[in-house]
């Protein structure tokens, strides 16, 4: 298995990985997501983007998962610490190819890419409801640091 950046001919597998995460945030969260149909365009913006990246887990020149990383500096509160860190806003590996290690890889190389890059640390967020991957994230490092709430209006 290989880990690289993504690029232009990456375009249609990222698409089809794409439709598995949305399937899964509208099982978890239904009240907020949908399934959304990403144009090129919207790959593309994210592959020319300086401050983006897409790291992609490959075999035999098929895609099995990607993971979509966003550098990030910190609010600037007098009360922050001034760091950076690696935001994963999707990490998404294929549905035949779960619980093969795929998913660690991808985790392993975002790891290595922010300590590249000298960030501070790696953050992301996962679905209250979605127990397989906090054990799999928590396997891998990662612990709670804060929790996100939300209230209807009623």
């Amino acid at each position: 298995m290989n880990i690289r950046t993504a690029n232009y001919l990456d375009i249609d597998g990222l698409k089809f990985l794409n439709k598995e995460l949305d399937s899964d945030a509208v099982l978890y969260q239904p009240e907020h997501f949908v399934m959304s149909d990403r144009t090129d365009d919207y790959f593309i913006n994210l592959i020319d983007n300086e401050h983006t990246d897409i790291l992609i887990a490959e075999e035999n020149d098929e895609l099995l998962g990607f993971a979509l990383l966003y550098i990030q500096k910190s609010k600037n509160i007098s009360c922050l610490k001034p760091q950076s860190n690696l935001y994963i806003g999707d990490l998404c590996v294929t549905k035949k190819k779960r619980n093969c290690g795929v998913g660690t890889k991808l985790i392993n190389a975002c790891k290595a890419y922010g300590k590249k890059q000298g960030l501070d640390f790696i953050r992301l967020q996962v679905f209250p409801l979605n127990q397989d991957g906090i054990r799999f994230y928590e396997r891998n490092g990662f612990k709670e640091m804060m929790k996100t709430l939300e209230c209807e209006f009623s």
